[in-house]
């Protein structure tokens, strides 16, 4: 896919959730929030990710998540999406997915 087809692409499908296919075979779903010239922004949510990294890697914890002290309640972190950053060059890829 040549960069300023994938750019196009991108711009069809912002703010929708998407499966993309970097060319070093790496598969990355979210949604895609913004591009540029040379880049395509997307907010990958936290576990269950088509990458295959669970919920405790992308936070560097050994839980799912931790508890407040002196609480037995779970306490989840606020953030429910990361961004991650992609060169358009390396698109192969992209696909709609169903956002439930």
């Amino acid at each position: 896919m040549q960069k300023h087809e994938a750019k196009s692409l991108c711009q069809q499908h912002k703010y929708r959730y998407v499966l993309i296919q970097l060319t070093d075979g790496k598969v990355h779903d979210g949604i895609i929030e913004n591009v540029d010239d040379d880049y395509v922004y997307l907010a990958i949510p936290v576990g269950g990710r088509a990458g295959g990294e669970s919920e405790t890697r992308a936070f560097g914890w050994g839980y799912p998540y931790y508890r407040y002290p002196n609480h037995g309640y779970p306490y989840y972190p606020r953030r429910r999406f990361y961004r991650g950053i992609f060169p358009l060059v390396a698109l192969t890829v992209i696909s709609l997915l169903p956002y439930y």
